[in-house]
Protein backbone atom coordinates (compact mmCIF):
# COMPACT_ATOMS: atom_id res chain seq x y z
CA UNK A 1 0.00 0.00 0.00
CA UNK A 2 1.43 3.71 -0.70
CA UNK A 3 1.06 6.73 1.03
CA UNK A 4 1.76 9.65 -1.50
CA UNK A 5 0.26 8.65 -4.87
CA UNK A 6 1.48 11.14 -7.93
CA UNK A 7 -1.49 10.70 -11.06
CA UNK A 8 0.22 12.61 -14.31
CA UNK A 9 -2.68 12.89 -16.72
CA UNK A 10 -3.16 14.15 -20.04
CA UNK A 11 -5.80 17.09 -20.35
CA UNK A 12 -6.17 16.56 -24.09
CA UNK A 13 -9.61 15.22 -24.41
CA UNK A 14 -8.87 11.78 -25.63
CA UNK A 15 -7.42 9.80 -22.37
CA UNK A 16 -9.39 8.40 -20.19
CA UNK A 17 -8.33 9.09 -16.30
CA UNK A 18 -10.58 6.18 -14.99
CA UNK A 19 -8.23 3.44 -14.90
CA UNK A 20 -5.28 5.16 -13.45
CA UNK A 21 -7.20 7.13 -10.72
CA UNK A 22 -9.24 3.13 -10.24
CA UNK A 23 -5.36 1.96 -9.93
CA UNK A 24 -4.44 4.77 -7.58
CA UNK A 25 -7.52 4.09 -5.06
CA UNK A 26 -6.70 0.44 -5.04
CA UNK A 27 -3.22 0.59 -4.22
CA UNK A 28 -3.63 3.30 -1.42
CA UNK A 29 -3.46 2.67 2.08
CA UNK A 30 -6.20 4.04 4.23
CA UNK A 31 -4.47 7.69 4.93
CA UNK A 32 -3.04 7.94 1.52
CA UNK A 33 -2.50 11.28 -0.15
CA UNK A 34 -3.56 11.84 -4.28
CA UNK A 35 -2.09 14.21 -6.31
CA UNK A 36 -3.08 14.88 -9.99
CA UNK A 37 -0.74 16.40 -11.82
CA UNK A 38 -1.01 18.49 -15.67
CA UNK A 39 3.21 19.12 -16.95
CA UNK A 40 2.23 22.43 -19.40
CA UNK A 41 5.04 21.82 -21.72
CA UNK A 42 7.85 24.84 -21.36
CA UNK A 43 8.01 27.15 -24.45
CA UNK A 44 10.93 28.73 -25.60
CA UNK A 45 12.13 31.65 -24.56
CA UNK A 46 12.33 33.13 -28.08
CA UNK A 47 8.90 31.76 -29.16
CA UNK A 48 7.61 33.19 -25.85
CA UNK A 49 8.49 36.95 -26.76
CA UNK A 50 6.41 36.04 -30.00
CA UNK A 51 2.80 35.22 -28.14
CA UNK A 52 1.39 37.92 -26.57
CA UNK A 53 1.15 37.48 -22.54
CA UNK A 54 -2.43 37.63 -21.70
CA UNK A 55 -3.29 34.26 -24.24
CA UNK A 56 -0.38 32.40 -21.99
CA UNK A 57 -1.90 33.42 -18.85
CA UNK A 58 -5.38 32.72 -20.37
CA UNK A 59 -4.08 29.40 -21.22
CA UNK A 60 -2.73 28.47 -18.16
CA UNK A 61 -5.75 29.59 -16.11
CA UNK A 62 -8.12 27.34 -18.89
CA UNK A 63 -5.26 24.57 -17.75
CA UNK A 64 -5.77 25.00 -14.41
CA UNK A 65 -9.76 24.73 -14.20
CA UNK A 66 -9.64 21.80 -16.77
CA UNK A 67 -7.24 19.99 -14.22
CA UNK A 68 -9.38 20.98 -11.32
CA UNK A 69 -12.16 19.19 -13.04
CA UNK A 70 -10.37 16.27 -13.83
CA UNK A 71 -9.07 15.19 -10.46
CA UNK A 72 -12.65 15.57 -8.96
CA UNK A 73 -12.56 11.87 -10.30
CA UNK A 74 -10.03 10.88 -7.51
CA UNK A 75 -11.64 12.13 -4.08
CA UNK A 76 -9.79 14.14 -2.34
CA UNK A 77 -6.79 14.32 -4.50
CA UNK A 78 -5.01 17.73 -4.91
CA UNK A 79 -4.25 19.07 -8.15
CA UNK A 80 -0.98 20.64 -9.99
CA UNK A 81 -0.01 22.15 -12.72
CA UNK A 82 3.59 22.68 -13.55
CA UNK A 83 5.46 23.42 -16.78
CA UNK A 84 8.46 21.44 -18.48
CA UNK A 85 9.38 18.65 -20.24
CA UNK A 86 6.98 16.33 -18.77
CA UNK A 87 9.07 12.98 -18.40
CA UNK A 88 11.51 15.40 -16.43
CA UNK A 89 8.91 17.87 -14.54
CA UNK A 90 7.03 14.32 -13.44
CA UNK A 91 10.72 13.01 -12.19
CA UNK A 92 11.75 16.02 -10.50
CA UNK A 93 7.80 16.66 -8.89
CA UNK A 94 7.99 12.69 -7.25
CA UNK A 95 11.79 13.61 -5.67
CA UNK A 96 10.54 16.80 -4.10
CA UNK A 97 7.46 15.94 -2.59
CA UNK A 98 8.59 12.28 -1.41
CA UNK A 99 5.72 10.18 -3.71
CA UNK A 100 6.21 6.97 -3.21
CA UNK A 101 4.13 5.57 -6.51
CA UNK A 102 3.54 7.24 -9.51
CA UNK A 103 0.58 6.13 -11.72
CA UNK A 104 0.74 6.66 -15.63
CA UNK A 105 -1.15 5.98 -18.44
CA UNK A 106 0.82 4.54 -21.19
CA UNK A 107 0.27 4.29 -24.90
CA UNK A 108 0.85 0.77 -26.76
CA UNK A 109 5.21 1.62 -27.95
CA UNK A 110 5.68 2.41 -31.73
CA UNK A 111 9.12 2.64 -33.01
CA UNK A 112 9.15 6.28 -32.75
CA UNK A 113 9.42 5.11 -28.88
CA UNK A 114 12.32 3.25 -29.22
CA UNK A 115 14.29 6.02 -30.45
CA UNK A 116 12.64 9.20 -28.63
CA UNK A 117 11.40 7.62 -25.46
CA UNK A 118 8.13 8.18 -24.46
CA UNK A 119 6.74 9.97 -21.02
CA UNK A 120 5.88 6.89 -19.73
CA UNK A 121 9.37 4.99 -20.45
CA UNK A 122 11.33 7.66 -19.42
CA UNK A 123 9.41 7.61 -15.80
CA UNK A 124 9.40 4.34 -15.81
CA UNK A 125 13.08 4.16 -16.62
CA UNK A 126 14.31 6.79 -13.86
CA UNK A 127 11.95 7.14 -11.14
CA UNK A 128 13.01 6.38 -7.61
CA UNK A 129 9.66 4.86 -6.20
CA UNK A 130 7.55 2.52 -7.57
CA UNK A 131 5.85 3.65 -10.90
CA UNK A 132 2.70 1.51 -11.81
CA UNK A 133 1.62 2.11 -16.00
CA UNK A 134 -1.66 1.59 -17.47
CA UNK A 135 -2.53 0.93 -20.74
Amino acid sequence: MYNNILAPIILDGEHDTDASFSAARTLASPEAAFTVLHVMEAIQTYARAEVPGNILADKQQEMAHALTEAAKGLAGSKAQLISGHSGQAILNYAEANDIDCIIIASHRPGLEDYFLGSTASRVVRHATCAVHVMR
